[in-house]
């Protein structure tokens, strides 16, 4: 790449040389000359320093302005660049048609979008241009045309510092967030080593921040790009050059135990290979990593790949996100909301105002199974500007917008802001469940497993142990769909319940407090996960997976013995119910003794409308009376 890049910076003055350009100022011409050796040795302020001296003795010297251009724009400094090209061109206007497109892409880069859509018809309309060469220019006017348009029609954009709990005077960049918005971690780097940090909010406040652990951050290495599980117990990130790594840059993970983070693993092929893997983003429910990669199979540049998690717990061959999502340019800093549909990221193949901007796109399905993804949308002026924007992650509820700056009345360098989120680059709406777990008497807390089914689909959205220290566990839920929770932990009777997240009380998530009872004579189980249709005793496929988990149950526990209960509201007549509630019973007994449960451990009886939870005032209270339990009857 270097080496490319000193062809181009020397492209010029090739060409300039077969003209036999010269200056008749000798020292000017020494100096010019002086500067091509440093050129050849990547010497770049040293060849700057010559140019600008054989400009100086010569005012007219246009191949010295063309190459001081060409060196300042290959640098990043366009607006030196700048000045030498316009330069080039009061002197000469037709002087040598790459004038035309370094300062076009000049222009470009500082937001001078306008002349620099001139300048690249301009360039584009010389004879003799390469494929290539078309290409890119042709590329480059229409972001020209989009930023002009883009500018016309801003979007809401009002960015608040997070406050000197989280910035400093050093560079702060990178936020992630856990879905409650309790917890963020960052990247700061200080003398040139970067390192995570974390924050917890206390009172609507960013508490200082904290160096994340030891056994994540290193001095030897550099550690970055990093994501974590909306629970915040799972941190994948980017180490580079290590001992155990598989190539430049390979993704790794660690786990919180509850007192501390785990010494990090790398995790390995196929997702890391000897190239350059990084800027992990995972899914929700832990089964799909996003991630950045220069392996071969891609579009060109940097593109944006998937991995699935295999059922063995490996991870599956990356897929390359195709066409709708990579261009032949670079595509990176992935980021996959809660909702499992919107993908975040920044891009310069896509239409955009210069440099990198930020897109969104969303999945499209065709009965809910995924067939592509939606073009590429640009968030819009004045998110995205000529500057390079990228690193943004969005809040779980998809308000907030988490992304880092440089602006005036900041606390130094780069610092870490949030912005409301226009409504139409919002993802879908998402809330979590929070929970914690104890033993019912003792109030011990338990490391219990928790479950999270999508009840329509049967798939796992969460699948994890507590936090060993705390008993908690957090997941996200997307509004509109049904999810059935179960916990459980040897030793005990499981706990189930369901959600169905209204879009209307998104903002208000499911906090639970989850009493695990051990196994004993009379202990009850209240199954919320298995339904009949309305009057019915005919099971919905919806229960299969509560139905699973007692089956699980009873053959983890052989010496136990089980009653069915089936119960009823008080609407109807009360003979009715309890016939009902029987059927109802009998149902879920005959579909565990056809998975093979023994006859002789379960047995079964309706109640009807005699045993209610709840008086039947309210069609809520009427919905907890009607419902499947079973009841430990020998142990």
């Amino acid at each position: 790449m270097k080496i490319l890049l000193l062809l181009l910076c020397l492209l010029p003055c090739i060409c300039l040389a077969q003209k036999q350009i010269s200056s008749p100022v000798k020292q000017a011409q020494k100096s010019y000359n002086l500067a091509n050796q440093y050129l050849s040795y990547r010497l770049y302020d040293k060849a700057i320093a010559e140019l600008s001296q054989a400009v100086i003795l010569d005012k007219n010297f246009t191949a010295a302005y063309q190459q001081l251009g060409d060196i300042y724009r290959k640098t990043g400094n366009f607006s030196k660049a700048l000045i030498s090209y316009k330069r080039v061109i009061e002197i000469d206007p037709e002087f040598f048609p790459l004038t035309y497109f370094g300062l076009a892409e000049s222009e470009l880069n500082t937001g001078n979008y306008a002349n620099a859509f001139d300048h690249f018809n301009k360039y584009l309309s010389y004879p003799g241009l390469s494929a290539e060469s078309k290409q890119k220019t042709t590329k480059y006017i229409a972001d020209c045309s989009f930023s002009l348009d883009a500018i016309k029609n801003p979007v809401s954009f009002k960015p608040v510092n997070l406050g000197p709990g989280i910035n400093s005077k050093e560079e702060e960049y990178l936020p992630v967030i856990t879905a409650d918005e309790k917890m963020i971690i960052f990247t700061r780097q200080t003398n040139r080593n970067e390192d995570f940090f974390k924050s917890v909010k206390r009172d609507s406040l960013w508490a200082s921040a904290e160096y994340l652990s030891k056994e994540i951050n290193t001095f030897n290495y550099n550690e970055g790009a990093q994501c974590i599980s909306p629970d915040g117990n799972y941190l994948f990130f980017t180490g580079c050059n290590r001992p155990d790594g598989l190539g430049r840059c390979d993704i790794y993970i660690s786990r919180w135990e509850g007192n501390g983070w785990s010494k990090p693993f790398n995790i390995g092929g196929p997702v890391n290979t000897p190239g350059w893997e990084s800027q992990p983003s995972i899914s929700a429910d832990g089964r799909k990593l996003y991630f950045v990669s220069t392996r071969s199979g891609g579009f060109g540049g940097y593109d944006i790949w998937k991995s699935e998690l295999n059922t063995d717990g490996s991870w599956g061959v990356p897929l390359n996100l195709g066409p709708e999502i990579n261009t032949p340019y670079d595509e990176q800093s992935p980021f996959i909301h809660p909702d499992d549909e919107s993908l975040y990221f920044s891009s310069n193949g896509w239409p955009g105002l210069g440099n990198k901007d930020l897109f969104m796109s969303r999945k499209l399905f065709k009965d809910e199974v995924q067939t592509g993804w939606k073009k590429p949308h640009n968030l819009g002026y004045p998110i995205n500007t000529f500057g390079e924007e990228s690193g943004l992650s969005i809040s779980s509820n998809g308000k907030l917008a988490f992304f880092s700056t440089n602006q005036k009345g900041g606390f130094g360098g780069l610092d870490i802001y949030s912005f409301e989120l226009p409504e139409a680059m919002r993802p879908n709406t998402v809330t979590y469940v929070k929970g914690m777990v104890f033993d019912k008497i003792t109030k011990e807390i338990l490391d219990a497993k928790v479950e999270i089914i999508n009840l329509k689909d049967g798939k796992a959205i969460f699948d994890d142990i507590t936090d060993p220290e705390t008993g908690e566990f957090l997941a996200t839920m997307m509004a509109g769909k049904s999810f059935g929770l179960n916990v459980s932990k040897d030793g005990y009777l499981f706990y189930s319940q369901n959600f169905t997240p209204d879009l209307n009380l998104i903002n208000k998530p499911f906090i639970l407090e989850i009493p695990l009872k051990k196994i004993e004579v009379g202990g009850l189980v209240i199954l919320n996960n298995i339904f009949f249709e309305s009057g019915k005793y005919n099971l919905l496929p919806e229960s299969k997976t509560e139905l699973q988990h007692l089956i699980g149950f009873m053959k983890e526990n052989p010496s136990v013995s089980i009653e069915i209960g089936g119960h009823t509201d008080d609407v109807g007549d009360e003979k009715s119910n309890l016939e009902l509630s029987e059927n109802r019973a009998r149902t879920v007994y005959d579909y565990l003794v056809s998975n093979l449960i023994s006859a002789n451990k379960i047995s079964y009886k309706g109640y009807g409308e005699e045993l209610p939870l709840n008086d039947n005032s309210s069609e809520e209270n009427r919905k907890n009376n009607r419902r499947t339990e079973f009841k430990i009857t020998t142990k």
